[in-house]
């Protein structure tokens, strides 16, 4: 536990010391966000504010686990995968801000690099961690062998978390928070486990979302952008994978799920009716439409990501 601690304030630090240089860094390579035109007009005075700032809390955690554990396989594991997301997403930010071409990646190109990782994971977890192919069933406590079928149930679940947590990514401080009450559910649940390279991989993710938030919060003075959301998905799908818990990642990041349910639903709503579900989507937009302010949706948002993280963690014990 003190080694837990230890990688927490870490990685507090460390992203927090390189904000400055980093955001200053963004700015002048011009790495401006633009707002969408069709969306909430408050959301205006964000155009310019520096993107790609998951880079941030990716260094700060990276750096954190390596001089804690420097030589486990599942930390190693655990960076390259969610680097490797990351990777993917750096580069859609960079074609956007940076080079200016609007849609970046074109999508079969970035689900495809995200099929490919998410493939990859399973065969690593498999042979090289031991992880093997058992899915485990919560509540009724069934256990299913897939066998050589892991590998695209990992990928399924990668691809869902990352575009899930990208998703939420849409309000000053949101995916950032959800994401800390979910890794604190992780970082108990592999304390009680006993997995200390897991438990110091999610303490450094902690202690870096923790950081980012000091320049993440409302007002932000820095997004996370695809580099940080895919970053952070790749990162807590790992865990889910690594702890068995994938059929109960649904609960413990029940917000992301509700998030990307909502775009889904809008634009399925849309092309049966012609007609609208929700004024905008994905859910947190509909909140701003309807009058809430920012921080207001924010606090919300929290809240029920700290109830849905707690019930997955009852989920858990029993």
């Amino acid at each position: 536990m003190v080694e837990a601690l230890k990688a927490l304030g870490l990685a507090t630090v460390i992203t927090v010391v390189l904000g400055p240089p980093v955001i200053g860094f963004l700015r002048r390579l011009k790495a401006g966000q633009t707002v969408r035109d069709d969306g909430p007009r408050s959301h205006l005075v964000k155009t310019g504010t520096p993107t790609m700032g998951g880079i941030l809390f990716l260094i700060g955690f990276t750096i954190t686990s390596l001089v804690i554990l420097p030589t486990s396989p599942v930390i190693l594991s655990a960076l390259l995968i969610t680097w490797g997301y990351a990777l993917i997403g750096l580069v859609d930010d960079g074609l956007k801000v940076i080079l200016h071409r609007p849609l970046g990646l074109m999508a079969r190109q970035k689900l495809g690099g995200q099929i490919f990782l998410g493939l990859v994971t399973g065969v690593v977890v498999m042979y090289w961690l031991g992880r093997g192919s058992i899915i485990q069933v919560p509540i009724i406590g069934w256990s299913l062998d897939i066998g050589w079928y892991y590998p695209f149930f990992a990928a399924l679940l990668l691809v869902a978390t990352t575009n899930a947590v990208n998703l939420t990514d849409g309000l000053d401080g949101l995916a950032t928070g959800i994401t800390i009450w979910v890794a604190l559910a992780y970082g108990l649940f592999t304390y009680a486990l006993g997995q200390n390279d897991l438990l110091i991989f999610t303490m450094s993710l902690v202690g870096g979302c923790v950081g980012f938030l000091v320049y993440n919060i409302y007002p932000a003075k820095v997004f996370m952008g695809d580099t940080g959301s895919l970053g952070l998905g790749a990162a807590i799908g790992f865990l889910a994978i690594m702890t068995r818990t994938e059929l109960v990642l649904p609960v413990l990041g029940g917000v992301y799920v509700i998030e990307a349910l909502s775009v889904i639903l809008q634009v399925f709503f849309f092309r049966l009716t012609g007609k609208r579900l929700l004024r905008m989507s994905p859910l947190h937009h509909h909140f701003e439409l309807l009058g809430w302010s920012e921080k207001k949706v924010v606090a919300f948002f929290w809240i029920m990501g700290l109830i849905l993280a707690v019930g997955g963690l009852c989920i858990l014990a029993i």
